[in-house]
């Protein structure tokens, strides 16, 4: 997805130099289409949300929910297809084969795994007539989360596999302490002190904030784990385009459960757990762009201090347009109760009862059927010379809803099988990115425009005379 930002800048540049090559082009045909789906999909909520009593959706959004309608045929599945032409559009871009293992193990899961569970009274809690969000809580409850566990822990040793042997295999290893003149790199002594020094504030900040928690065990995720998963992810990345696989799954909420602390304040905490894998796309971004280390250091000081003011009054401005969550904010009013209450569940571990609900949840069988199950999948898959990646997302499609799974399968399908063909691979791959980062372009601008006239409408006061 590097270049996706890379190529769109790219193309913006084409412009500054009073040139219009075919980088402009694309990016303008994505901007066009972003116009316009934009204008169906955020501009009428929002401004009907001002001019009539109720909020005008041509389209559902986040997605079109058809969940109560299979119950009889598909119990305890969900079925959906997203409205946002994003996801439509991602396909063009992610690794064909990641979005065909997605996919497949999507529908698997939904569609034959679900109602088997259901039948045989595993999935125990859903209730006919549920949609979209209350079905996946309880699916989620009384079986995915154990067995995602599991799943996961397979792609993580995978994933460490890999990178390991990546590592073992490279040389050149002293190079990386003479980086290439000319990209502006911060001398690696003077970066390793920054980093030590910010993760130092990090632990001192925790303590003084939940002095109850071991600081130590803060220590240990900020000194060890960030950077041990951060480079990791960054191989991952290098090998696979993603950097799924480098992380070890709800380590930092079984990290809390285990260490005796009680209560929810540490839930909060600005806990030093970061992965900085996403990094290595932006510092691609900047060979691609010939831009210098060090203007993204001046770039980010700027924007920190305009986000320090601004973010705050932008914020208090929108609280004003309307509750949230409401029908004034759709993607929230929808989505909001599942993040909720999924969040919940884990600050509830800590509080009196909470050892109950999570022995009720986890449950140690179903992850060891998530691991051999992920275990043989991988096995089989390697056996039968499927790509790499096609394991990636298999595994990880479990998880993936098909509201997203299926429109990023049709746009995979329809670049791979006729834009590719009618435009040649080299050339599809160079387009694909940049009418990706051209319709994110249209449809933020006409979305902040719509945004725009909502808070002009919401600071004028009318007066009756």
């Amino acid at each position: 997805m590097a270049y996706v930002q890379a190529w769109g800048a790219t193309a913006l540049a084409e412009t500054s130099g009073r040139r219009e090559g075919w980088r402009w082009r694309v990016f303008t045909t994505g901007a066009f289409i972003g116009l316009i789906w934009g204008a169906v999909y955020v501009v009428i909520p929002t401004l009907s949300s001002i001019f009539l009593t109720s909020t005008v959706q041509l389209l559902p959004i986040p997605f079109i929910d058809f969940t109560v309608k299979i119950k009889s045929i598909l119990p305890a599945s969900v079925l959906g297809f997203g409205t946002d032409l994003v996801h439509f559009l991602i396909g063009f871009v992610l690794p064909f084969w990641v979005v065909v293992g997605t996919f497949i193990s999507s529908l698997i899961a939904n569609f034959v795994a679900n109602p088997l569970l259901y039948k045989h009274g595993i999935l125990h809690t859903w209730k006919p007539g549920m949609t979209t969000i209350p079905t996946s809580i309880s699916n989620s409850f009384d079986f995915w989360i154990s067995f995602g566990i599991g799943t996961a822990l397979v792609v993580a040793l995978i994933g460490f596999g890999v990178a390991g042997r990546a590592i073992l295999r490279a040389r050149g290893g002293p190079k990386l302490l003479r980086p290439p003149p000319g990209r502006g790199d911060v001398p690696i002594p003077t970066v390793l002190l920054i980093w030590a020094a910010s993760t130092l504030c990090f632990v001192v900040l925790v303590h003084i904030l939940v002095p109850e928690f071991p600081w130590w065990i803060t220590a240990l995720f900020g000194f060890l784990y960030t950077p041990l998963g951060s480079y990791v992810g960054a191989r991952m990345v290098g090998l696979t385009g993603t950097p799924y696989g480098a992380s070890i799954p709800y380590l930092k909420e079984a990290v809390f459960y285990l260490s005796g602390y009680k209560g929810a304040a540490i839930w909060f905490a600005p806990i030093p757990i970061f992965d900085h894998s996403g990094q290595v796309s932006v510092f691609k971004q900047l060979e691609l762009t010939k831009t210098t280390f060090g203007s993204l250091v001046k770039l980010t000081v700027l924007t920190l201090l305009v986000m320090l003011v601004c973010s705050f009054i932008f914020y208090s401005v929108i609280w004003k347009l309307g509750p949230i969550p409401s029908a004034a904010y759709p993607y929230a009013h929808r989505m909001w109760p599942f993040h909720a209450t999924m969040e919940a569940m884990w600050v509830k571990s800590t509080l009196p009862g909470g050892k109950a609900l999570i022995k009720g949840i986890i449950k140690f069988p179903y992850i060891l059927a998530g691991f051999g199950f992920g275990s043989v999948a991988y096995l089989l898959l390697s056996l039968l010379g499927a790509p790499t990646l096609i394991v990636y997302g298999f595994i990880m499609g479990f998880n993936t809803w098909p509201h997203y799974a299926i429109p990023q399968f049709l746009g995979a399908l329809l670049g791979r099988g006729y834009l590719r063909r009618r435009f040649g691979g080299e050339r599809w791959s160079a387009y694909a990115p940049i009418l990706l980062a051209g319709y994110s372009c249209g449809m933020g601008l006409i979305g902040m425009a719509s945004i725009s006239l909502a808070l002009i409408s919401k600071a004028v006061s009318q007066v009756v005379f």
